[in-house]
């Protein structure tokens, strides 16, 4: 639940909407006050307003959706927060010749919020909004090493550390390793940890008001480790140009 000083039913509206999207976005009044920790009269109050205005909608089985508004203020905040890295990441992916992404931290996970997409016709698309674990893909690893260890601790506690791969990550220990050698080169890689033959790297974007990291991925066979030499110091060029957007946006 929330801990702000604001005003206690925003707090609670927004702790319900929270709730819900942690639950994958369908959930019983039961589930809700399970997750939200409110009172059940509270809960069902706050629901009923919440979708007289769109933000939840109520399923004949009787289960809370979140709403249509939603996907308005999605689609608005996506675009506000993309726009300005948009550029910078199409200028990474005609340098590199592949795909590029800005990711940033949200609620524990890595949320994608800009692509840029390769022109080659096999080529890595990810979603723009997808979240997607931190200790397994290369954003995710260079937001994490923005973090103190006690942090991702927690983080990781939270979230868990399922394998995406064989290759993934699935220690915290190792993870707090793996975060010390991103810190001290500049740079993280996700050599298959989150697919299969697929190879990304990244950097983190530097003083970005949320942790953040841009990066660069594609099929092993093409994102080399030679090819990584080349696109670091492009992609830290790029993370420079991107914190003036973001700092601008928050």
């Amino acid at each position: 639940m929330s801990t702000t000083n604001g005003v206690q039913s925003v707090d609670r509206a927004v702790d319900l909407l929270e709730a819900l999207t942690d639950l994958g976005g369908d959930a019983t009044l039961s589930e809700l006050a399970g997750a939200s920790g409110l009172p059940m009269p509270t809960i069902h109050r706050l629901m009923r307003t919440l979708v007289a205005r769109g933000w939840a909608r109520q399923a004949p089985s009787r289960r809370y959706t979140l709403g249509p508004n939603l996907i308005r203020l999605g689609e608005s905040a996506g675009r506000q927060l993309g726009a300005g890295a948009r550029p910078h990441l199409e200028q990474v992916a005609r340098d590199l010749g592949e795909t590029a992404n800005l990711a940033m931290i949200d609620r524990d996970m890595a949320v994608y919020v800009a692509q840029a997409s390769s022109a080659h016709s096999m080529r890595m698309f990810t979603e723009v909004g997808r979240r997607v674990y931190c200790h397994c893909t290369g954003v995710g690893k260079a937001v994490l090493a923005q973090l103190p260890d006690t942090t991702v601790r927690e983080i990781v506690a939270r979230t868990g550390m399922p394998p995406a791969t064989d290759l993934s990550i699935t220690d915290p220990d190792a993870l707090l390793a793996e975060l010390a050698a991103i810190r001290e080169r500049g740079y993280a890689v996700d050599d298959g940890e989150q697919e299969v033959g697929v190879r990304c790297f990244a950097v983190p974007v530097p003083d970005a008001p949320t942790p953040s990291a841009v990066s660069v991925s594609g099929p092993a066979a093409r994102v080399t480790f030679e090819f990584g030499e080349r696109a670091v110091p492009v992609l830290r060029r790029a993370a420079e140009r991107i914190t003036t957007e973001l700092v601008t946006v928050g």
